[in-house]
């Protein structure tokens, strides 16, 4: 019977501290790891060592209905960060993630909470320098070459039937003859109309006549097309599609989804860690263009002095959906997707938009 208390005595303890373990893993909240990478202005790092952004910012508003407890795990790459999402190394991201269609295939997203564009980053072209290059530029000389042919053509024409009958204005031996067709015959196309020299004879007329007309057709064509050699071409004007982007160098930052879209066209683009490294390939000549986020281009251009070198085009080639990213089929998603929407629509985030824009 002393045993049988006893037994009794160490099965209602093992119960009580069953018990009383359950209560104290229910009542210690769970740490939710979140993954982040450094990119400004969504994510950044102060001096002191916490992160601020606009990203951080919005989980900070939508928190404060979740009131997760949470802690940050940096990552120094995009590659990196997308991983660990993937494999559940981390419970979320709040990274401004674009979705895509292969991302969904290997993880879920929330609600969008920032809409964007990829942009196009490119050196700024000085207009004097691309005069200069241009005056030396296949165009321009072969269209200088075909004016001076036609011009010599007809002096030509026009100093067959004169050189003899006209011998004081076409005349002078076969060198000279030819030099007095071509000035005359450069003289009656600009209309300039010295009077120094002009055919006497019926055949030297005709020429002339004809010429007169067709002086006016083929000026208008020849200068077209040495205006449009000299004219200024630049990247804006050449780039009307994603297509266009085959005949240019292109970088782009690796697993971004700039690097998708380039892929999926089949566009030829160097790989890179981070969009700094593509700046400084820019400012250095060693790529035409840099393809990544359009908001992210543009504080790191401002960020690293580099506005007055380097632009962002007007041009975007698509729209982007920033959203949080998860592991496939994370609980995550459902809880925090209310409280996100909500967020959405208070003042405070519409306020952040504009201080970060």
């Amino acid at each position: 019977m002393k045993y049988y208390l006893l037994l009794l005595f160490l099965v209602f303890s093992l119960h009580i501290y069953a018990q009383e373990s359950q209560d104290s893993i229910k009542s210690t909240p769970k740490t939710y790891k979140i993954g982040i990478q450094l990119t400004p202005p969504f994510v950044t790092q102060n001096p002191n060592g916490t992160y601020d952004g606009l990203s951080i910012k919005s989980w900070n508003l939508v928190n404060e209905s979740l009131d997760y407890t949470f802690e940050y795990k940096e990552y120094t790459t995009l590659t990196a960060l997308l991983n660990a999402v993937e494999s559940g190394e981390v419970d979320f991201s709040i990274n401004p993630i674009t979705v895509t269609d292969s991302r969904m295939q290997r993880m879920d997203f929330s609600q969008p909470y920032f809409i964007s564009h990829t942009g196009v980053a490119k050196r700024k072209e000085s207009q004097i320098i691309n005069i200069l290059k241009n005056l030396w530029s296949w165009e321009f000389i072969s269209a200088i070459l075909a004016l001076l042919g036609v011009i010599f053509i007809f002096g030509f024409l026009v100093w067959i039937f004169e050189r003899k009958k006209n011998a004081e204005e076409f005349g002078g031996g076969k060198g000279k003859g030819l030099i007095e067709g071509f000035w005359w015959s450069a003289v009656t196309m600009t209309t300039v109309g010295y009077g120094d020299k002009s055919p006497r004879t019926t055949g030297g007329r005709i020429i002339g006549l004809i010429w007169m007309f067709m002086a006016i057709i083929i000026i208008s064509s020849l200068t077209a097309s040495i205006a449009s050699s000299l004219t200024v071409k630049s990247i804006n004007d050449e780039i009307n599609g994603i297509a266009d982007l085959n005949r240019f160098k292109v970088g782009t930052v690796n697993s971004s989804s700039a690097a998708e879209l380039l892929d999926l066209y089949g566009i030829n683009s160097e790989k890179l860690e981070a969009e700094e490294e593509g700046i400084e390939l820019l400012k250095n000549n060693e790529i035409d263009l840099l393809v990544y986020d359009e908001p992210i281009l543009r504080y790191e251009i401002e960020k690293m002095n580099a506005a007055k070198s380097i632009e962002v085009l007007k041009q975007t080639l698509k729209k982007d959906y920033y959203s949080y990213s998860f592991p496939k089929n994370s609980d995550l998603v459902d809880q925090i997707d209310p409280a996100l929407v909500r967020m959405l629509k208070r003042m405070e985030w519409e306020n952040l938009i504009q201080e970060y824009k």
